[in-house]
């Protein structure tokens, strides 16, 4: 007796599961953070990556002594366009809170470091690219002429 298997359709085999979905968020990397990155290496802002500060920032200038995090507008809370998810809204917002504050402890240790701290939206690189690279850009000359001063 042959038993009849049933296809799965594509929609059923292209689901998720959230851990499946949740998984594959990238901590770095992220096209908002590729973009910056690209867009002041052409400019010839050389800077460190995977640096072992405080927070881990996605980008380092050392010779400035900035660091640039560009934070995700779910993950961060970002006032604009963060939105609370609909199930499990004690776990997320409990998760929210401890990233603010996580974001809040790293910027004040660089700060007690005289490190430069630049945050910047995913949503600001996304929808100006050029004026959050300019932000940065003009930090780190900023710098340079504060240096150069001494």
């Amino acid at each position: 007796m042959a038993r009849s298997r049933r296809k799965k359709s594509a929609s059923a085999k292209s689901r998720l599961t959230k851990s499946e979905q949740m998984r594959r968020v990238r901590t770095s990397g992220t096209q908002p953070e590729l973009v910056a990155r690209k867009a002041l290496w052409r400019l010839g802002y050389r800077y460190r990556l995977h640096t072992r500060l405080p927070g881990s920032p996605d980008l380092c200038f050392p010779r400035a002594r900035i660091v640039v995090f560009i934070d995700g507008c779910f993950w961060h809370g970002c006032p604009i366009h963060y939105s609370a998810p609909a199930t499990r809204a004690e776990f997320w917002s409990a998760k929210l809170r401890e990233n603010i504050e996580r974001d809040r402890r790293a910027d004040q240790t660089l700060s007690r470091l005289r490190w430069t701290v630049i945050r910047i939206w995913e949503h600001e690189v996304e929808q100006d690219a050029a004026a959050a690279i300019s932000r940065i850009a003009s930090a780190i000359e900023e710098s340079y002429v504060a240096q150069a001063a001494l």
